[in-house]
């Protein structure tokens, strides 16, 4: 099938079409008309909200999950920084790796040109998200894996649970300790 804008519903095919806010994937370097040729497809992941996939996944609603996302421990996840430009204000956002889209270069390229301007990540954020993506689907298992050390679960909960919270509410917790 050839993809191609406008779009258009009815032509003997059963589609509902829409639009999602989604992040480009694929290497900037791919991408450039001028760097290589025979690119046909850009792999695209869903960019969500935080506001709104927190209200899906339960683990990401809570504190701690969204922490864990934010320090980049959560596979499959990346978190990009809310913007507050006038002109671009966003909240906080998560971006799925584990839903990548393809979509025809040529269609993307006319798509963009048709919605303007639009956010982008500029360096050295973009770099951090293609290395989170290339984590992702880099994990390699391993036959025997290294044993786990001796730790207290209470105190690991207890230093992971220190560990989230901001810097003031952390010394007035160990003070408490102490006393």
């Amino acid at each position: 099938m050839d993809l191609s804008l406008p779009l258009a519903e009815g032509e003997g095919l059963d589609l509902d079409i829409g639009t999602q806010d989604m992040i480009i994937t694929s290497q900037s370097c791919d991408l450039a008309e001028d760097q290589k040729q025979g690119i046909e497809y850009v792999a695209l992941s869903p960019l969500w909200a935080l506001s709104n996939i927190e209200k899906v996944d339960q683990f990401l609603g809570s504190t701690y999950g969204k922490e864990m996302c934010r320090r980049g421990n959560m596979h499959g996840y990346h978190m990009l920084a809310e913007c507050d430009h006038a002109e671009w204000k966003r909240e906080i956002g998560i971006v799925a790796f584990r839903e990548v889209h393809s979509l025809p270069i040529d269609f993307l390229r006319s798509f963009a040109e048709r919605a303007g301007p639009r956010r982008r990540v500029r360096s050295p954020y973009r770099e951090h998200l293609a290395q989170a993506f290339a984590r992702y689907f880099m994990r390699v298992g391993l036959p025997v894996d290294i044993p786990h050390f001796a730790v207290d679960n209470d105190e690991k909960r207890a230093i992971e649970r220190l560990e989230t919270l901001d810097e003031e509410t952390r010394r007035r917790v160990i003070d408490a300790l102490d006393s």
